[in-house]
């Protein structure tokens, strides 16, 4: 299972968004290029429908496939006395031929996108993974360098840290008060939930370029 918490920000202010995750999570970023292709089971599968999604990672030297499903969030007055997703979340490498499969299988295309940004991995109290990219979707079938963004000027914000039906409260936690230092650029909630963007994001924004984040430490 997984915790996950999702915002959106205006492009022009991911550059201050950089810097100061930089200085909070004290790793090199990597770059995010990835095409994600959303499958859903056919008829001959049964009669509730399931949906995986195939992922190639595209920054890679040889690009790398993983296959990944997401279930549903955790409901009751557990979840909703936390700020955070908390979702059931299966992750796993396949090979190229792995959409081949999943037609032959009975999965369907529904659709595809193109993510292209940048991401931070690091630990603190749990191992945590902070993506910030530009969605964009394909006019045709596969047509990767055809693709354009779904929400010109914005990009979406995850913070993803995985958990156990033993700790997934103490992980709820740690991603909740990362977040807090991330209130001034963007407002993270659960999936979903659209809170927009943050009204002090432009001032916040022109005090880290102007510092250059130097302040920005755990």
């Amino acid at each position: 299972m997984e915790c996950v918490v999702q915002g959106i920000i205006e492009t022009q202010h991911v550059e201050a968004l950089e810097i100061l995750l930089q200085g909070l999570c004290g790793v090199p970023r990597e770059r995010l290029r990835v095409h994600e292709l959303c499958l859903k089971s056919g008829p001959n599968l049964g009669v509730v429908s399931s949906e995986v999604r195939l992922l190639c990672d595209l920054d890679q030297p040889e690009p790398t496939w993983s296959v990944k499903h997401v279930g549903g969030a955790m409901r009751g007055a557990g979840a909703d006395q936390i700020s955070v997703m908390v979702r059931t979340m299966i992750e796993s490498k396949v090979s190229k031929n792995a959409l081949r499969m999943f037609y032959a299988l009975g999965y369907k295309l529904d659709h595809e996108l193109l993510k292209v940004g940048f991401s931070f991995h690091f630990q603190r109290t749990a191992h945590m993974s902070v993506s910030v990219s530009s969605v964009n979707k394909m006019p045709k079938i596969h047509a990767i360098d055809e693709a354009v963004p779904v929400t010109p000027g914005m990009q979406i914000v995850d913070v993803t840290a995985p958990a156990t039906p033993e700790n997934y409260s103490e992980v709820a936690a740690a991603v909740s008060s990362f977040c807090e230092f991330l209130a001034p650029l963007v407002h993270l909630s659960k999936p979903f939930i659209s809170t927009g963007v943050v009204p002090t994001a432009a001032a916040a924004a022109a005090s880290l370029m102007s510092d250059g984040g130097g302040t920005a430490t755990l």
